[in-house]
């Protein structure tokens, strides 16, 4: 099975990074596609891969079927189901409805958010106060991670291994790095070790690049 995975501007592209992790996570060999966001030239450039028109996009060749899955959480299902080594998804049935019901739900919210403090993955942006949308977002999701971290014990928000609702909420952990938001106690130590973690550093690396260069 060959698997390409067309991802946008890293410095910008969350949705980009929810695709690619789960696919890292995986552990399986894959190819990687790059298209520059919000450029002259992006919506044409992108439609020659992408269906919908938007990254990231999986694409399958598995014999003589090729497809391809053109939204983040439905890759990150499809790596799960190829590599169930990876432990992507907890093994617990119960465990694992919660973590598809937290990975879901930033998957539709946190709208305020999305908005007010865009992912910027390599630049530093201090001074920012949320407004009230953002503020009830970043207790929202610091109440999901404290709850997740009580109940599995850690580190990563479903037990041992890093998965699928790790993957969805790293985004934000870069967002609160960015515009420091002030964590403390679990959440804070989570956030940390998620933005220490070697998959998260390579991406930070690839994003610095694109400011050096004036990519973004």
């Amino acid at each position: 099975m060959k698997l390409t995975l067309a991802v946008g501007t890293r410095n910008w592209s969350s949705w980009s990074l929810r695709g690619w992790l789960p696919v890292k996570l995986s552990g399986l060999p894959f190819d990687e596609q790059y298209v520059r966001l919000r450029h002259d030239d992006t919506e044409a450039e992108v439609k020659k891969i992408s269906p919908s028109g938007l990254v990231p996009l999986l694409t399958v060749e598995d014999g003589d079927r090729r497809f391809q899955i053109w939204d983040s959480l439905a890759i990150a299902e499809f790596m799960a189901e190829i590599a169930p080594h990876a432990h992507l998804w907890p093994e617990d049935r119960v465990q694992r409805a919660k973590a598809r019901a937290v990975a879901a739900e930033m998957h539709s919210g946190f709208a305020a958010l999305r908005q007010q403090f865009p992912m910027e993955f390599a630049r530093h942006k201090p001074g920012i106060s949320p407004d009230a949308g953002t503020a009830k977002a970043i207790a929202r999701i610091v109440a999901v991670w404290e709850a997740c971290l009580a109940q599995s014990g850690g580190p990563y928000l479903f037990g041992a291994h890093p998965g699928i609702a790790d993957a969805f909420y790293a985004p934000v952990v870069s967002r609160f790095r960015t515009y420091d938001v002030a964590l403390s106690g679990p959440a804070k130590a989570y956030a940390e070790r998620v933005w220490a973690h070697p998959f998260m550093q390579e991406w930070l690396t690839a994003s610095a690049d694109e400011v050096a260069r004036g990519v973004v």
